[in-house]
């Protein structure tokens, strides 16, 4: 069964973090210019104390889009993280991540961060082990 680790390997664990005293429009520039969904919220020391998303600033959009200059980023983030391991299997992941609703989770290993997962990167994975599952078995099915 593959686990976190193999999609780490294959993506990379690079992940774009915020401070937690900057801007709602500075970490709406950071997700623009990157093209990416999330940033972690980590402390000076690298601490990860949350997670802020393109859910949680469409909120502060439809409750009063003038706050997006002065807001700050630890007002809006989500603070109760889920966070996998490197050596949980994909279909768990994906059952967490369905189950409590949200796309994007952190990997830790202890207190060190390693990297990010989305569900999208859980649904590839799965879908080429079983692309690859499925030619073994017509391969083996071919040579009776």
């Amino acid at each position: 069964m593959a686990t976190i680790r193999d999609v780490l390997a294959e993506k990379g664990s690079e992940v774009v973090s915020v401070r937690p005293d900057a801007t709602i429009h500075e970490a709406i520039e950071e997700l623009v210019g990157r093209r990416i969904g999330c940033l972690l919220v980590r402390e000076g020391d690298g601490n990860v104390v949350g997670i802020l998303t393109e859910r949680d600033i469409l909120r502060i959009v439809h409750q009063d889009p003038t706050r997006l200059r002065e807001a700050r980023v630890v007002e809006h983030m989500t603070q109760d993280l889920i966070c996998a391991v490197p050596e949980d299997d994909l279909d768990y992941a994906m059952n967490v991540m369905t189950e409590n609703r949200f796309r994007r989770m952190p990997v830790m290993e202890g207190d060190d961060l390693v990297g990010i997962i989305s569900i999208g990167d859980v649904v590839k994975a799965l879908k080429s082990a079983t692309e690859y599952e499925v030619r073994m078995l017509r391969k083996y099915i071919g040579s009776m």
